[in-house]
Order: C-alpha cells, then sequence, then structure tokens
C-alpha cells in the first residue's frame, strides 16, 4: 500500500511602498510575488515527526527557537484535528532567501498549513489559513500586522493602513519588477525602533516625512490604476529617499538603488524593513528587466529575481 504524501506550496511577498510610515497610520501596498516561493512536502513514516528546513533537520520537540513559529503550528493544526503528533515527516524547500522581507516566514507557514490539512484529508478555508499562519507570525514578529500573510495567502495585491481592512485591487500594469538581494539580513526592529527615535528626537521633520510617504503611497496607488509605469517609478525613488534620510537605509542598498537607476530602471527602493535585505527596481519591459538584473549582480547584488506586474502577477 503507497504511504500518504501531501506537497503544498507558497509564495512570496514585497512592500512595494509604505513600509516603516505604516506604523504611524499611513497606507502600504504589499504585493504576491511569484518570483521566489517555498514548498512543503509532508510523508508518512514510522516514528517521531522529523523536520527538515533551512533551520534545522532533526526532530520537530528538539527543534530550536529559530523555527518556534513553525512548530508552534504544526503541533496547533495536527492537535485540532484529533490526530497524533507522529508517524510523518515534513521537508520544506524554500526559493525565499530568509530575512530578506520577501515573505518567508508567513510563505513557510502557510504551504505547511497547507500540506497539513492534505495530509489529513481536512478542507482548508481561507479564514482557517491566516488564523494559523498568524499564530505563527506571531511567535516570529511579536505583533504582526497580518499583511504578509493576507498577501502571501490570497495572493494578491493589498493596500493597508493600521486598524482598517486589507483591501484589494488588481495591478495591470505593463511592467517588471526586479528585485535585488544585498546578501544582509534585514533589521527590521532595530529599523523601526531608529525611525521612533528620529521622530521623537525632530517630531516636526519626521512626522512631515512620515506623511510625505504615505502620500507617495497613495500616488503610487494611482498611478498603478491609471497604467502609468513612470509615475510609479517616480514615487518609488522618492519613498527612497525619505526611507534614507529616516535612517531605514544603508551603503549597499543605496548603491544599488543608484545602480538601478543608472541601468534605466523608472524607479528603485528599498523594501521590507531595510538595514538590509532587498531593494527593487521598476523596468518598463522584459529587456530592460534582464539588463537592470545583470547591473545589479555586477555591482554586487547576491541574487535577483524578475517578476511581470501584470493582472494576475504570474511572472513570463
Amino acid at each position: 500500500m503507497e504511504s500518504r504524501r501531501a506537497i503544498k506550496t507558497a509564495i512570496g511577498k514585497i512592500i512595494l511602498i509604505g513600509e516603516h510610515a505604516v506604523v504611524y497610520g499611513e497606507p502600504s501596498i504589499a504585493i504576491p510575488f511569484p518570483g521566489v516561493s517555498i514548498k512543503t512536502t509532508i510523508c508518512e513514516t514510522i516514528g517521531p515527526v522529523i523536520l527538515e528546513c533551512y533551520y534545522y533537520r532533526g526532530r520537530l520537540s528538539d527543534s530550536p527557537k529559530a523555527v518556534l513559529g513553525l512548530k508552534k503550528v504544526i503541533e496547533g493544526v495536527t492537535e485540532s484535528f484529533n490526530e497524533k503528533l507522529e508517524n510523518f515527516s515534513i521537508h520544506i524547500a524554500s526559493t525565499i532567501p530568509p530575512a530578506r522581507g520577501m515573505g518567508s516566514s508567513a510563505a513557510v507557514a502557510i504551504s505547511t498549513i497547507r500540506a497539513l490539512y492534505e495530509f489529513f484529508n481536512r478542507t482548508l478555508t481561507e479564514n482557517e489559513l491566516l488564523k494559523w499562519a498568524h499564530e505563527s507570525e506571531k511567535v516570529v514578529h511579536g505583533s504582526p500586522s497580518g499583511i504578509d500573510a493576507a498577501v502571501v495567502g490570497g495572493e494578491r495585491p493589498l493596500y493597508y493602513r493600521k486598524g482598517m481592512p486589507f483591501v484589494p485591487f488588481k495591478i495591470n500594469l505593463d511592467a517588471y519588477l526586479v528585485v535585488g538581494d544585498t546578501g544582509r539580513e534585514g533589521q527590521t526592529r532595530e529599523a523601526v525602533e531608529g525611525v521612533r527615535q528620529f521622530i521623537e528626537s525632530k517630531p516636526d521633520e519626521g512626522m512631515e516625512l512620515i506623511k510625505e510617504l504615505g502620500n507617495l503611497t497613495r500616488l503610487a496607488r494611482k498611478s498603478i490604476e491609471d497604467k502609468d509605469a513612470e509615475k510609479l517609478g517616480k514615487a518609488m525613488f522618492k519613498a527612497h529617499i525619505i526611507l534614507d534620510k529616516l535612517g531605514v537605509s544603508n551603503d549597499k542598498l543605496n548603491f544599488l538603488v543608484s545602480k538601478a537607476l543608472d541601468c534605466g530602471a523608472l524607479g528603485a527602493k528599498l523594501t521590507g524593513g531595510g538595514r538590509g535585505g532587498c531593494m527593487i527596481a521598476l523596468a518598463d519591459d522584459r529587456k530592460k528587466a534582464n539588463y537592470i538584473s545583470q547591473c545589479l549582480l555586477s555591482s554586487g547584488a547576491k541574487n535577483t529575481w524578475i517578476n511581470r506586474l501584470g493582472d494576475d502577477l504570474v511572472g513570463s
């Protein structure tokens, strides 16, 4: 008799614009990014649950703090089914670099939740998916907004303001997004704290910059709706300049943003928490996107990914 097996996936995400300002009530835009993904494979075995992932390989019960959020989800979902936490193994393969602002932790949780539901032959609703993913994100991030899980789980662009419902909207822009990895882990907590200190020490200037970021996010949404890639690119770069003033960028991010612009990008900026992680650049066609990608790689980017910013956000 063939042993049970379940394979499920989840994609990454990118904050297009609005990071950090969202903490202070301004809007942000996050989009799914299928250029990177997670694949979770669950196989029937005999004995204790074995977990194999980027950070750890061994018994789930002995797993380290780095995978505590994932461990909580695996235990919680299995227990909710009244199933025993034994006789299966979980293998997680990823093309999403961790700690780069691309939704790695949310995607790992979501692909694993999907696989657990299939393995145990249960029906998974979107509400249950987001509920379990949020449990994992709370362990990983402390007080998550939920936007990572919502974008990764729903696989649709979202416009978000703190305390307000997520607003899905369509992107039908004839343009490409290039993501460049600095090779350094982002420092989200430190960056958030740095912005808070900046605002405390210079409240008028700090809040003016935050307000300007919010206005740029609104402009970016209108540019997307108007299918105006050039205007979107300008908004992105202006946002980067402000984020740099707030102390969120660093020399490597600034260098790669500058290189992308020199190579013909319509706009470029850091994405996510900052002080490491990734930057993004907007190109008006695939050929230009490939050229920008090569420019970034030859300028020290550890890796690059390209995805079309079309209606379905599917790479081509």
